[in-house]
């Protein structure tokens, strides 16, 4: 059976940029669908939900950040790869601090979207045949069902969550550093910006031991960070 092309929705208010990019991805064998504001691409995902989101910061009415945060308000987990002329660490964090997936930053390449875009897809492409359950403590994850919970208790995680999680979980009692994780669950090179790693290390703490007494999510300063058992 052929493989059905990933459904990428292009959200930006230039008409032209929006246009280009949109026929562009095309080209790249996607199925592109495309908005002109943040509100648009709200009312769109409704109807029509997409593999992946490609979505500018600046636009009037609603902006990028605004438009993800009412998305994850409403439990919507779709990928999103944000577009930015902002290219400060802390526009990035506030980006990911609403649930963006990735960012690029403006001008940018077709190939650098592209190489994102596959990447932030493989993170949530379903398991392989072979997938395995994996266990540390009280915590499970389901590779093939992409599912994970602690205490039998479900936790919610975006793509890049479960990356991460999957990795940290692959390598129980292991010190990880940044570069490694950037190498392994974003597909960065390791002279990549680590901030990306630090906010999502915080998202999956949130999730995975702030409810619950005893953490297992832990950082070795000027290391990297492990998961293990309880002591």
């Amino acid at each position: 059976m052929t493989q059905q092309p990933a459904r990428i929705l292009v959200v930006d208010d230039e008409p032209d940029l929006r246009d280009l990019l949109a026929t562009s991805l095309k080209f790249a064998g996607y199925a592109t669908e495309s908005a002109s504001s943040g509100r648009a691409a709200l009312d769109h995902l409704l109807h029509s939900p997409a593999d992946l989101v490609v979505m500018d910061v600046m636009m009037p009415t609603m902006d990028g950040f605004t438009a993800v945060r009412k998305l994850r308000a409403r439990g919507d987990n779709v990928p999103v790869l944000f577009l930015t002329a902002r290219d400060a660490p802390e526009d990035a964090l506030a980006g990911f601090a609403v649930g963006a997936d990735d960012y690029v930053t403006k001008p940018f390449s077709l190939a650098e979207v592209v190489a994102r875009i596959e990447a932030i897809l493989r993170r949530a492409r379903p398991a392989s045949p072979d997938a395995t359950m994996l266990n540390v403590a009280d915590l499970t994850l389901d590779e093939e069902a992409h599912e994970a919970s602690r205490a039998g208790i479900p936790l919610e995680l975006t793509p890049t969550e479960f990356a991460l999680l999957r990795y940290l979980m692959a390598n129980p009692g292991t010190v990880l550093s940044k570069a490694k994780i950037l190498d392994r669950v974003w597909g960065y090179s390791s002279g990549s910006d680590g901030a990306i790693v630090e906010t999502y290390m915080s998202y999956l703490r949130r999730k995975v031991d702030a409810p619950f007494d005893a953490p297992l999510l832990h950082t070795k300063r000027g290391i990297g960070y492990v998961l293990k058992e309880p002591s």
